[in-house]
Order: C-alpha cells, then structure tokens, then sequence
C-alpha cells in the first residue's frame, strides 16, 4: 500500500519523535493513504515553520507483516477512537500499547468536536453523532520502532 507523508522537509528515515504531544495517537510517525491530505499538510507544515518548501515523501507499506504487531484499527470515529484520541491529547504519561494505529484523522473540523468534548461542552455519544455527518481524512500512525520497518521509502515530491 502507498502511503504519504506531508512536511517541509523530505523524510527519508523516519522517527518517532517523543516530545510530540497532543496527537491523535500519540508519539508516532504519521502517515495517510491520501495524497491530497499529504499535501495539504506539507503546505500547513510550511506556512507553520515559513519554511522555503513542501514536501510529500512516498512511503511502501507492506500491510502483510503487520499481522506480527499489535495493531488497533478504527474503522469510523466511536468511542473507543474518541477515548483514545482524549487520552493522547490530554494525557501526557499516557502510553498505549500498539506498534500501529489505524483511524480517522481529528483534523481542524473534528478536532473541535473533540475540544467540545475535553471542555465539557458535549458529551461524548453525541460527538459521535455529530462526526457521522463530516468527511474525515484516516492516517495510519507508527507508534514504535519496530513498526517503521514495514515501511519503506520510495520519493518524494515538492508541492506547488
């Protein structure tokens, strides 16, 4: 599977970097089946840093040996994806146990829904409600080191 991943930098080894906080998943390495969500985040990335480019590097997945880590797939936003992603954005000591993470994307419109809901403003079942009725980008988050093994660099492009 091709994978891409949106920054001002071309990533040819990727890293978990610990000190990230507040992600969806956690300290990971990000990645989405989506082109044009790569793109957009390498432009966001850049804007973000005023860095000179943006950059998509191109990623080969080999979906087959995941079935030798612990892998958690979100198939649509529920409450366990909503808990989860409350937790990792909330929680700084907070560590799950997965190699791999697979969901939808809490990006600037859901991101929102999930504020509403860390601020008391909703409830947690009607934010899911709430989410069934936006288009929500996926990701596929690499949490350990051992996981980025699967994944293997092949280009990278500049976006205009």
């Amino acid at each position: 599977m091709i994978l891409y991943h949106g920054s001002d930098v071309e990533v040819k080894n990727p890293k978990i970097i610990q000190s990230e906080k507040g992600r969806d998943f956690g300290c990971a390495f990000y990645l989405t089946p989506i082109k044009e969500q790569a793109e957009r985040m390498a432009k966001r990335k850049q804007r973000m840093n005023k860095s000179k480019s943006a950059v998509v590097s191109v990623f080969d997945f080999d979906e087959k040996q995941k079935v030798n880590f612990r892998c958690k797939e979100f198939k649509n936003p529920d409450l366990d994806w909503l808990d989860m992603i409350i937790k990792c954005r909330t929680d700084a000591s907070f560590k799950h146990s997965f190699d791999i993470v697979e969901g939808k994307i809490a990006d600037d419109s859901v991101g929102e829904t999930v504020l509403f809901v860390i601020n008391g403003i909703i409830k947690k079942e009607d934010a899911i409600e709430r989410l069934k009725f936006q288009k929500i980008n996926s990701q596929i988050a690499f949490c350990s080191e051992e996981s980025l093994c699967l994944i293997r660099f092949l280009e990278c492009y500049e976006v205009k």
